[in-house]
């Protein structure tokens, strides 16, 4: 499980080939089932082969944090709010003016049963597995975009495929900095969320 070899036919099976039959017509339990196995699969390499620690990033700067993360959230939540607005108005704040029981709910289980699960699989997993074969950062980097993007081609969706990679980008570089999938899931979920509330949640596959 160790093997450059092994390593490239994982990466192949879990980052392309999986995402890809994803998007192709089949049993929605088939594929409920191949996400768990493959899920468990990960935790398993992280625990037993990995021997993946899990730390919070002591040494991080809470506060420069929390200011990043802010700037980034008010320039998207400008760029997104104005969409929205431009393209369909009727939606902008839909949910949390209407359905705020549903809001509520929603934020709560997709950051805790999407965002963390989403960043042990394509940053803790991916970072920790391939950066001993693929060396050079920005390619190391590059390639998570791509492949995070790919993880959301079921949804067969332009948009959706340029706003996960460009949050990709974001994910990946702050992973990279902080080594943290708690910093790295905050900053996943504030942006998840945002785009929900604003009213482009069905787009991304919320319940609206």
């Amino acid at each position: 499980m160790t093997s450059v070899r092994y390593k490239i036919i994982e990466f192949f099976i879990i980052f392309i080939i999986v995402p890809v039959s994803f998007a192709l017509d089949y049993s929605p339990f088939v594929k409920l089932g191949i996400g768990a196995f493959g899920f468990a699969y990960v935790i398993y390499v992280l625990l037993k082969v990995e021997k993946e620690k899990f730390k919070m990033a002591p040494n991080l700067n809470w506060g420069r944090f929390w200011k990043s993360s802010a700037i980034k959230l008010l320039i998207i939540a400008v760029l997104t709010f104005l969409f929205v607005w431009k393209s369909n108005d009727k939606a902008l704040f839909y949910v949390v003016l209407n359905k705020p029981k549903l809001w509520v709910f929603i934020l709560f289980v997709y950051t805790f049963l999407s965002v963390y699960p989403q960043e042990l699989i394509y940053r803790t997993f991916y970072f920790k597995r391939y950066n001993t074969i693929i060396k050079d950062k920005r390619l190391l980097l590059f390639l998570n975009t791509i492949v995070f993007a790919l993880a959301h081609l079921f949804f067969k969706n332009t948009l959706v495929l340029i706003l996960t990679f460009l949050g990709g980008i974001l994910f990946a570089v702050t992973y990279q900095k902080t080594k943290s999938t708690l910093l790295v899931s905050i900053e996943h979920a504030l942006y998840g969320c945002w785009l929900f509330t604003v009213g482009m949640g069905e787009m991304l596959g919320f319940p609206t």
